[in-house]
């Protein structure tokens, strides 16, 4: 039936064509300089695509549209496949759309627009359909992890066309995974893989995996928050740096761990606490309500999971407030900076003192010269004082 249809629209355009050439003279030469253009077309799968095929100049020639399988869709304004998708948009000598409606991906293909001139004149146009991934998911993951375990985490997607990308994030960090792709009759699946050791920095932390593809306004995530278990560890702060007899100090033990370690116990001197009804215990909390010198010793806090136990220890030492407010200055730092002015002033005084020594017996050298060859004590006075040739030699100098 529908090949009967199309023969006898060829014959018709055929018939019509011969007599536009033989009776209307007027008209552009037997349809010459007449050709049909077309443009490509993309449309995302279930959305509906519009194909126009237009001729600038046409002496009422008919335009068909032909899908990739080369069946006639529409012959002019005439219907000639039973698809209730295929619609007539616009026909007219000029132009002729139609529309693919809820576009599937066999739809996608080389689509012709004829002219039926003589000869016949076609041209093609694409018709990319895009198969809109699925939202990922991750799989491979049982919750909860233990530190130092191997983790795999898969995120898949299913349906692209073209295949879809997918990026992994630790938190807001991109990291990379391992990708493979698959065809599954016209579309794709795509998987990325990612595979770590795992420790106590990623208890909590969420791994998203993001498919993008041009069919999505925006990419499509998924998140995936690790819950790891790990073994516990503990210390312990105090609310005085000073204890002092008579206050009120307040111990913790500060415990990391997954699950959370329970419960905490809490010892003196690898004992008992001495006095339950001045130290207070209120879970990881150890209180002493007034302090005295009794209580100086070593604390200890144990608390444990499934996955081991830990301890931590506290040093504590009451001080007497009358001797804080009595103590001055520090004396073995007094008496070492004494100690090191005392040892320089000595040092000094024995180089200055050899120092002086030498410029003297230099000076009493030159005052005898000029005296040792006087026949008498008056001549030597005046040839000592007076003696202008070695007046340079008697001055002294200090340096």
């Amino acid at each position: 039936m529908i090949v009967q249809q199309r023969v006898v629209l060829l014959l018709l355009g055929l018939w019509s064509s011969v007599f536009k050439v033989n009776g209307i003279k007027s008209k552009v030469k037997g349809g010459q300089g007449q050709f049909p253009t077309t443009q490509n077309v993309t449309v995302v799968e279930g959305g509906t695509a519009n194909m126009t095929c237009r001729v600038e100049y046409n002496d009422n020639t008919s335009l068909q549209w032909s899908n990739p399988a080369q069946q006639t869709l529409f012959f002019g304004d005439k219907k000639a496949l039973r698809d209730n998708r295929i619609e007539l948009v616009r026909a007219s000598w000029q132009e002729l759309t139609i529309s693919v409606n809820d576009a599937t991906l066999g739809d996608e293909g080389l689509y012709t627009c004829s002219l039926f001139t003589m000869p016949i004149k076609i041209t093609r146009a694409y018709l990319t359909v895009l198969g809109v991934p699925e939202r990922p998911e991750i799989i491979g993951f049982t919750k909860p992890a233990v530190e130092r375990d191997m983790v795999t985490l898969t995120c898949a997607s299913a349906g692209s066309r073209p295949a879809a990308t997918i990026r992994w994030f630790r938190n807001d960090k991109e990291v990379q995974g391992t990708e493979e792709i698959n065809a599954t009759g016209k579309s794709f699946m795509v998987r990325s893989s990612l595979q770590f050791e795992v420790d106590r920095r990623d208890d909590g932390v969420a791994y998203t995996c993001s498919v993008e593809h041009p069919a999505l306004e925006r990419p499509y995530q998924t998140t995936e928050v690790l819950e790891v278990h790990y073994p516990p560890w503990l210390d312990i702060t105090a609310s005085l740096i000073v204890p002092q007899e008579g206050q009120y100090l307040k111990l913790e033990c500060v415990s990391t761990g997954n699950p959370i370690p329970e419960p905490v116990l809490w010892s003196k001197d690898g004992g008992e606490l001495p006095d339950v009804e001045r130290m207070i215990v209120e879970g990881p909390e150890l209180t002493i309500t007034t302090l005295n010198r009794t209580d100086n010793g070593t604390y200890g806090c144990r608390a444990s999971n499934h996955l081991g136990s830990s301890s931590a220890e506290f040093i504590l030492f009451v001080y007497d407030p009358n001797a804080l407010s009595q103590v001055g200055p520090d004396h073995a730092l007094v008496g070492g900076v004494v100690a090191v002015v005392v040892f320089i002033t000595l040092c000094l005084t024995i180089l200055l003192g050899r120092y002086l020594a030498r410029h003297k017996g230099t000076y009493l050298t030159h005052e005898a010269k000029g005296a040792d060859d006087a026949p008498d004590a008056d001549t030597a006075i005046i040839n000592a004082e007076g003696n202008h040739v070695h007046a340079e030699e008697k001055k002294e100098y200090f340096i």
